[in-house]
């Protein structure tokens, strides 16, 4: 017999948490003690960066995002048999660089979005019970109805970054047509400091694309990764309040 809901803990499914903000948030999820999936290409790539109490403390599957039977096996949840995970966090993406993205694959966040939505259908038309919270890692300088972003970083956004960020819209659009609880997690330019104190400097703007408006605005040039793997963490995870970003977009920066 299965423990009951309130029993388990939370259980989160990582897509792409080798580094970055998806690696941030999962090592605050680990300490909180909450049962953790991730799905990685190359495994080595995070058991290389976790302590030996960590990596016990997380299961890994070698797989990709496209993958639909390697995400359907994360998608259940680890102590609820019949059940699906509580959280997917997808952090998948390619680097940007002035090289261009000519050896990377310029689709993957629209295949692993479109992939992952398709298997939570299946598994709940196979009766497997669960409407996980899915947080889709994203970029500012996305919106359809305001500037989200301060005007001397328009033109590198335009450039530099119009594949990576066509490839990031299409991820956006499948969220929030799909129907699930959803919150897309829009970052200004990624550094990798440390998290502030308390992050005390992160500022949060609210967009409700279904609205067609922009709540509240937060403009900024940068973002730690630290800060963001915290924000998703304190604000989506693990508060209490966290219904408040259900098919929301949350801009955060400094």
């Amino acid at each position: 017999m299965s423990a009951p809901e309130s029993s388990a803990p939370k259980a989160v499914f990582f897509l792409g948490a080798t580094g970055g903000c998806g690696f941030a948030t999962l090592r605050r999820c680990i300490e909180a003690g909450y049962a953790c999936v991730a799905l990685c290409r190359v495994p080595y790539k995070l058991t290389d960066k976790l302590s030996p109490k960590e990596r016990e403390a997380v299961r890994i599957d070698e797989g990709n995002a496209d993958d639909g039977d390697a995400v359907r096996r994360c998608l259940a949840h680890p102590s609820r048999p019949g059940a699906m995970v509580d959280y997917v966090i997808s952090s998948i993406g390619n680097e940007p660089s002035l090289q261009g993205m000519r050896n990377a694959d310029s689709d993957v966040c629209r295949k692993g979005m479109d992939v992952l939505l398709q298997t939570i259908q299946a598994l709940r038309a196979d009766g497997v019970a669960g409407r996980p919270r899915i947080v889709g890692i994203s970029s500012t300088g996305l919106s359809s109805f305001a500037r989200d972003l301060p005007l001397l970083m328009v033109p590198l956004y335009k450039v530099v970054l119009a594949i990576p960020h066509c490839d990031k819209k299409a991820m956006e659009d499948l969220m929030i047509a799909s129907g699930e609880d959803w919150t897309v997690i829009r970052a200004s330019g990624l550094t990798n400091g440390r998290a502030t104190a308390g992050g005390s400097k992160v500022r949060a703007g609210m967009e409700i694309p279904q609205e067609k408006k922009v709540e509240t605005e937060a403009i900024g040039y940068t973002i730690s990764r630290e800060d963001v793997g915290r924000w998703i963490f304190e604000k989506i995870v693990q508060e209490d309040q966290a219904r408040a970003w259900v098919q929301r977009v949350a801009t955060i920066t400094h």
